[in-house]
């Protein structure tokens, strides 16, 4: 994986989490609470993805 497709995860991983915790916002506004749960998981595992991306762009970048 190159450093150009690290960025790319980055960058549509945090877009994902910024509208699923808008989301989540929006549900919690809306006293619809069954869904503040599955909008909260899914931030949550793509802010994962997003962090092990970096962690292998800054593998990458400095090991030259």
């Amino acid at each position: 994986m190159g450093k150009k497709i690290c960025w790319a995860i980055i960058f549509l991983t945090v877009a994902l989490n910024v509208v699923m915790l808008q989301w989540a916002i929006e549900s919690y506004l809306g006293h619809d609470f069954e869904k503040i749960y599955q909008f909260s998981i899914v931030a949550l595992l793509s802010s994962s993805i997003a962090l092990i991306a970096f962690l292998k762009w800054r593998r990458l970048e400095y090991s030259q």
